[in-house]
């Protein structure tokens, strides 16, 4: 099985100094991920947790919503022309009668680290109902002091142990409300961090994560605030941006999306019911 990190000579220059030395990278390989043997997508991952992240990323599809609905998923054998396991094809088998959806060339998507799902045919295809609905209103139970989301951040960052080796990953993270954190997961790309950590919570029997709170590093996609609506979690918060129409989705959705969550400071752009926010607090309008 390929590594998480691998070592690869560079020449290093300080202030004006040349030398040579072996430096640390993470790992980038590709994930096919099949489904009863049929391909159905590939993306570029950072391997580990792969089974996790297959499982994950057929909840954020709508195919997998509880464990007992997954049988297996196991590395298929001979994935190369010679007949080596390449632990790079991975094959998801459903539980009886859970149906399997047709796998067409319009549903065939090619994922990669930068972009996540590309290739949906059209956008309504994207916006997959999810069988967790979130609380709209403010009798959600779910709530969230903005000193405890400010110190998300920093205890994202401490748990990345990967990324202080190689600087070169991203993270998602899984807190409860008081900012405990449950689980991280580090990967090339924060859409399959964010798979790695709903899958692991699926075969943990643990769907959906309504008590939870997902803490990206990076900006906040379209992708990865319908991931966490898939996965029935509350509360989303990136340490940059969200894309105009991830605030969207979250605005339809009932989801709480913070971004920019850098030192105490934070924007809320939507689901601000889930916030602790002082008594009388008041926005400014331009």
């Amino acid at each position: 099985m390929g590594r998480v990190t691998e070592r690869r000579r560079v020449i290093r220059i300080r202030d004006g100094a040349v030398s040579t030395r072996p430096d640390t990278l993470v790992a980038e390989e590709p994930l096919e991920i099949r489904l009863g043997g049929k391909p159905l997508a590939i993306t570029m991952r950072t391997p580990g947790d792969d089974f996790a992240l297959a499982a994950g990323f057929l909840v954020s599809e709508g195919v997998l919503a509880s464990a007992d609905e997954l049988a297996n998923i196991v590395y298929c054998a001979g994935a190369t022309a010679d007949g080596e396991n390449t632990y790079n094809v991975v094959d998801v088998r459903l539980a009886d009668g859970v149906p399997v959806p047709d796998i067409t060339l319009e549903r065939n998507v090619y994922t990669t680290s930068s972009c996540g799902l590309c290739g949906k045919a059209s956008l309504d295809a994207v916006r997959t109902t999810t069988r967790f609905p979130l609380e709209t209103s403010a009798a959600d139970p779910v709530r969230i002091e903005p000193a405890t989301l400010a110190a998300l951040p920093d205890r994202l960052r401490a748990a990345q142990r990967v990324f202080e080796r190689t600087g070169g990953l991203h993270a998602a993270a899984l807190f409860t409300p008081d900012g405990e954190l449950l689980d991280i997961r580090e990967d090339v790309g924060r859409h399959n961090a964010v798979d790695k950590i709903v899958g692991r919570a699926l075969q943990q029997g643990k769907l959906p994560l309504s008590s939870s709170v997902l803490m990206v590093s990076g900006r906040a996609s379209f992708e990865l605030v319908q991931k966490a609506v898939m996965a029935g979690i509350p509360l989303l918060a990136a340490v940059s941006a969200p894309s105009s129409l991830a605030v969207d989705l979250a605005a339809e959705t009932g989801l709480t999306l913070v971004g920019f969550l850098r030192g105490s400071s934070m924007n809320i752009y939507a689901g601000e019911h889930r916030i602790a926010l002082p008594a009388g607090a008041a926005a400014e309008t331009d």
